[in-house]
């Protein structure tokens, strides 16, 4: 038959570190859900997590037809 200790005042296992384990999750930076540290994308809200990962965004239109007007203004300046 095993013999308990119910002494209140040994706390032996207090003093080791908890071991949680590793499970390879990671928080989301931008909206902070628990996700594979190998994901490449947000199950939960589809940002990607480096810019790496993220495919090429084109530039807005109105900056290309600033720049093309601006080309063209220098271009009638100087001749």
């Amino acid at each position: 038959m095993p013999r308990w200790d119910d002494d209140p005042d040994d706390d032996w296992d207090d003093d080791e570190p908890v071991d949680e384990g590793d499970d390879g999750l990671a928080p989301c930076p931008y909206c902070g859900r628990e996700i594979l540290e190998d994901s490449e994308r947000c199950p939960r809200c589809g940002s990607y997590i480096s810019r790496e990962d993220a495919p090429y965004e084109r530039k807005p239109w109105w900056i290309i037809v600033g720049v093309i007007a601006c080309l063209y203004a220098v271009y009638r300046w100087t001749f």
